[in-house]
């Protein structure tokens, strides 16, 4: 095959396979192409270390780590015309790969690692790199197993919003022609338009209707609040994600803020004290405080359960890696495996979890603990890792959303419950229970960047086994600077609030005072409100015996109603072109098909590049939100309602341009 020839995706690349039906990738599993070179690694390694300190810095001080993998996979595109030999797709998969270690591995870092500082226990650099890289190399180690069952078996089952980007920009981009600039103008409206509304005083980006009295009425007597993220890059996931999945996500939202905050609102609204594990009375809370303090349990506890029901579904994928495996020790490696389904041989999956397990051993070893705590510890850290790496799969290819900071919550008040019964409390069971947490959430963050990546790789032809060693490396890179990049911020930064006497500036760390709030409460034997946590599961065990993805649905209950509303308007939108694509059949109907795919494409690329914009701009001393403010941003009625009629005009946008005749065809 020659290596500047790129065909389309095939038409089954999005749909279910019927019976004997099998997916051909662009780059067949026969071709030699140049993949793992010192190009791809070079320039994924320099782009994974850029993005690791930027989106360490930006998490640190406004709590938004800078997406990563899309705008990585566009300056991939760019870079290949650099050199006289174009560089080729797989090398731009494998740019992507690494680079897009960058923001998972940072994720699962300034959840945790900020929180030791804060309670004044400051880690040795040596112990935050390896929390990092342990965490990292576990993502990675417990996801390869789950891979063809994720990515090939589950093919058309989920929707991948966020792989489905780096294809299409990796496939249009390189394959040019009007499809290309139909992505390019896709991507640049929407970058743009997210940079401005998310960046300065444009217009309101949240809306939520509240001059309107009735809506007003609603928010003051029942805690109903409507919430709308009118932004470009839901828009475009929610296309990607399907009216199903957008509507089941967007089911839970409406169960966690419609019905669970009023309900609560209604029966404790009368209480003059505080119910545990709220801190104020009900009655003073906002919307929002209730969910925080109540809802939100609710959704972890049905996340961790339909989790529990992902893994049982994965298990006989499991078992059969497994036994793979032991043949693999009676009989030697086979070659018989075809490139594109070849994953690292399952003898170095087992030796990097022993030698893994090994190091956290050791690294919790040296703390002044039992040995007794030290095993138990050992072991919720692997536990905790290979649970929720399959989640966060799950989760990432059918809502591009990561639970990270759910499951890290669960992860903390599970490890406080277990170790304290051992006699670990105080200082030394923060630092350990928050060492713990920082491996698993980095695994979780991991896996769940890694899985799209893969699925990247099968749409376009990759070999498994590259892709995974290049995520080593990039999770070597990342883990290292991450964790000497926070160690470099706590000496000239403050984390979390601002102490007398300290003249230091503060990084606000907002997910990681969360936590270290979470810890030193639990270690200061406080209850656990298990009533929450069952109830999520029991919604989860519901949804399960309706024959509903409950992931899905626990997900939209736990992440802000916002986020999920915009979404749903995109799986219409997906819906309504997949329709009239039927209708009209013929390569116009297949035209509006793919035409729409880009376009939501192209705003999710806009979108991550317009946010990382925003981003960098933060990181200036100079930089206020009101740079640029217009005469009616607060002014709620007008700023509002432009807010929503642009967000209109970006939907007519993606319908038109859907509808568009293909020059091309």
């Amino acid at each position: 095959m020659n290596e500047a020839e790129t065909k389309s995706l095939p038409l089954n690349a999005y749909e279910p396979l019927q019976p004997g039906e099998t997916y051909s990738p662009i780059v067949p599993a026969s071709a030699k192409m140049k993949e793992l070179t010192p190009r791809s690694i070079g320039w994924g390694v320099f782009l994974c270390i850029i993005f690791t300190v930027a989106s360490a810095y930006s998490g640190l001080k406004v709590g938004q780590v800078m997406e990563s993998a899309i705008p990585i996979s566009i300056l991939a595109i760019g870079l290949a015309r650099v050199y006289s030999r174009r560089s080729t797709v797989l090398e731009n998969v494998i740019i992507t790969g690494i680079g897009g270690v960058a923001g998972s591995v940072v994720a699962g870092a300034i959840f945790t690692l900020p929180a030791l500082y804060i309670l004044h226990l400051d880690p040795h650099p040596v112990q935050t790199i390896f929390i990092g890289l342990a965490g990292g190399c576990m993502g990675v180690l417990f996801l390869i197993p789950l891979r063809r069952y994720f990515v090939r078996e589950m093919h058309g089952m989920l929707p991948y919003p966020e792989a489905t980007a780096i294809t299409e920009v990796l496939v249009t981009g390189e394959k040019g022609g009007s499809q290309a600039k139909l992505l390019l103008q896709a991507t640049a409206i929407s970058g743009i338009y997210d940079f401005f509304v998310t960046t300065f005083h444009v217009w309101k980006e949240f809306v939520d209707f509240q001059y309107i009295p009735v809506m007003r009425t609603l928010t003051d007597r029942a805690r109903m609040v409507f919430n709308f993220d009118a932004i470009s890059f839901i828009l475009g996931l929610g296309y990607v994600m399907g009216l199903r999945s957008s509507m089941i996500l967007c089911a839970g939202g409406v169960l966690s803020n419609f019905v669970l905050v009023p309900l609560i609102w209604m029966i404790g609204g009368h209480f003059a004290a505080a119910v545990y594990p709220g801190t104020i009375p009900i009655s003073n809370m906002s919307a929002v405080q209730i969910y925080r303090s109540y809802v939100r349990f609710i959704g972890v506890g049905a996340i961790a359960t339909a989790g529990i029901f992902g893994i049982i579904k994965s298990l006989r994928i499991v078992a059969n890696s497994f036994g793979i495996a032991m043949r693999v020790f009676r009989h030697g490696e086979s070659n018989n495996t075809e490139r594109t389904d070849r994953d690292v041989p399952m003898i170095g999956i087992f030796l990097g979890v022993v030698l893994g397990a090994i190091g956290v051993g050791v690294f919790l070893g040296r703390l002044p603990v039992t040995w007794t705590v030290v095993g138990i510890g050992l072991l919720l850290t692997l536990l905790f890792s290979f649970f929720f790496t399959s989640v966060a799969a799950n989760a990432i290819a059918t809502t591009a959303r990561n639970p990270v900071s759910g499951m890290t919550m669960l992860t903390i008040i599970i490890s406080c419950v277990v170790l304290l019964r051992f006699g670990l409390s105080g200082t030394t069971g923060m630092f350990f229970v928050m060492a713990i947490a920082g491996m698993v959430c980095t695994a979780l963050s991991v896996s769940g960047q890694t899985i799209t990546d893969l699925k990247t790789g099968y749409w376009i032809g990759s070999t498994p086994a590259a892709q995974e060693k290049a995520k080593f490396i990039g999770v070597i890179a990342a883990a290292a600077v991450a964790g000497l990049t926070i160690v470099m911020l706590a000496r000239a930064f403050q984390f979390g609030e601002a102490l007398p006497g300290d003249l230091r500036p503060v990084l606000a760390s907002p997910q990681a005072s969360i936590m270290k709030e979470l810890v030193e409460g639990f270690m200061s034997r406080q209850p656990v409100a298990y009533i929450l946590f069952g109830a999520g599961a029991m919604i989860a065990l519901v949804l399960e015996m309706l024959g509903q993805p409950s992931l899905i649905f626990a997900l939209g209950m736990y992440l802000p109603l916002e986020l999920n509303t915009p979404a749903l308007v995109g799986g219409f939108l997906a819906h309504y072109l997949n329709k009239r694509s039927e209708r009209t059949g013929g390569e116009h109907g297949r035209s509006i098909r793919e035409r729409g795919v880009i376009i939501a494409s192209g705003l999710m690329a806009g979108g991550a590049l317009g946010g990382v914009f925003g981003a960098a701009l933060r990181l200036f001393p100079w930089y206020r939100e009101d740079l640029i403010q217009t005469p009616f941003y607060l002014y709620d009625p007008i700023s509002q309602s432009v807010s929503a009629l642009m967000f209109v005009a970006l939907c007519l946008y993606v319908w038109f341009g859907s509808m568009k005749k293909n020059k091309e065809a």
